[in-house]
């Protein structure tokens, strides 16, 4: 019976989609200058983590400035 092949999974740096290994100094981006530029995007406000505000004070405050 053949030995199995392990699977090779093709990972891509998510700033500009350059082939990556998991070993690589800055994985998962592909380079230093592909890190800065995501962070500078996460400091911008591009991307943003949503999820529901359940702290009372907030959304009392939340509802003070609607009105």
């Amino acid at each position: 019976m053949p030995a199995k092949k392990k699977s090779v999974k093709v990972l891509r740096c998510p700033t500009c989609g350059m082939l990556v290994r998991p070993t690589d100094e800055d994985f998962p981006f592909c380079t230093d200058r592909c890190r800065k530029i995501d962070l500078g995007k996460w400091a911008m406000g591009v991307y943003k983590i949503s999820s529901l505000i359940l702290d009372p004070e907030v959304l009392e405050d939340l509802a003070g400035r609607r009105q």
